[in-house]
């Protein structure tokens, strides 16, 4: 089906919809208000396509006229370059929705290959997130962070609160490679080491129903790097989901509760992952797939400091200001993979 075919069975169903809201009763009301809340700012744009169309042709007809070809120049190259821009844009939401691109998100960090200096990246990338979410204007709330006697960190949880946080961020999902001189090296030689990400859509209480029984939990006394304690109570909690095998342990809290509350998030935002993983051949099976094993030869962004340039290997993008990514500035590399996604998509659709 061509694009305006599309258009024009979609333009009918919104006309449909009205008029059977004029005599809906009861449960109908509410679905058929739903159907038109979700096409009415489709509709609005293919308005606008087609006034921007009739509107080109006008002028481009009075270009023969001598007397009207000043005036009807300026209109006709407006509307010419407006066509193709609303075009995109009604070919985007004609996508599919993913129901969690416009929620908040869950961050994990963790070192893969290359012992201290995967640590100590780990914990300047997950910096560099969290000046992004600033930049972005979102909230940033740490929920896990275990840091290393050297600086780095054995892994770390935030949790990225904002509009449309999770379609902005889950791109960045897998093993990023950083390549350079470590402060540790004494001869001068780049070393090469790996971060696994893992961004997963935050998931309320109404996306996954966790049954108490399926849980164990256990308690342990909390310690910090060196293994130096930092409380004297078992404020620590491990949760293990007994029916996936899902372990998730929190201690950034002095208080029990608040680490129970804090791993329970991230395990309902796990298992959300898992389940619409599951419900979509189109995304990987599970998050051991999301992440991939660490090793240095998988990886989909490198970092390499000694040239100063930052490489995304899915799309062929490669920037030279690392200092400048490093800083949270990652709108170029995002909107890149993003227009790759969508270019994608609407070659699968067919729109």
């Amino acid at each position: 089906m061509s694009l305006p075919e599309k258009l024009d069975r979609l333009l009918y169903r919104a006309d449909e919809v009205r008029a059977l809201l004029e005599t809906a009763e009861g449960g109908q009301i509410g679905a058929l208000s739903k159907e038109l809340s979700e096409l009415e700012p489709l509709v609005e744009k293919v308005q606008a396509l087609r006034a921007a169309e009739r509107a080109r042709d006008e002028a481009e007809a009075l270009l023969a006229d001598p007397e009207m070809r000043e005036l009807a120049e300026p209109e006709f190259y407006a509307q010419r370059d407006a066509v193709p821009r609303l075009e995109h844009e009604v070919r985007l939401m004609l996508l599919p929705k993913d129901a969690a691109d416009a929620g908040s998100a869950i961050l994990e960090i963790r070192p893969a290959a290359g012992g201290d200096e995967a640590g100590l990246f780990a914990a300047e990338l997950f910096a560099a997130y969290q000046r992004y979410a600033a930049l972005r204007g979102w909230r940033f709330g740490i929920l896990e962070y275990d840091e290393s006697e050297l600086g780095g960190i054995k892994g770390a949880v935030a949790e990225i609160e904002g509009q449309g946080v999770f379609a902005r961020l889950k791109f960045e999902s897998g093993v990023h490679r950083v390549q350079r001189v470590p402060a540790t090296e004494t001869q001068g030689r780049i070393h090469t080491s790996t971060v696994t990400v893992a961004v997963l859509p935050q998931a309320e209480e109404v996306d996954v129903q966790i049954n108490e029984g399926d849980l164990r939990i256990d308690t342990y006394r909390a310690s910090g790097a060196g293994g130096q304690h930092v409380n004297k109570t078992d404020s620590a909690v491990r949760i293990t989901h007994l029916p996936t095998g899902m372990v998730v342990a929190m201690q950034e809290e002095r208080s029990q509760h608040k680490n129970r509350a804090k791993a329970m998030k991230v395990l309902r935002a796990r298992l959300y992952e898992m389940q619409r993983s599951q419900a979509s051949a189109s995304r990987s099976a599970d998050r051991r797939a999301q992440v991939g094993t660490g090793d240095r030869s998988e990886r989909i962004r490198t970092y390499n400091f000694p040239q100063g340039r930052v490489t995304d290997h899915r799309i062929g993008l490669t920037l030279h200001k690392i200092d400048r990514v490093m800083q949270g500035e990652l709108d170029e590399i995002i909107d890149a993979l993003t227009a790759e996604d969508e270019a994608a998509r609407m070659a699968a659709e067919g729109v």
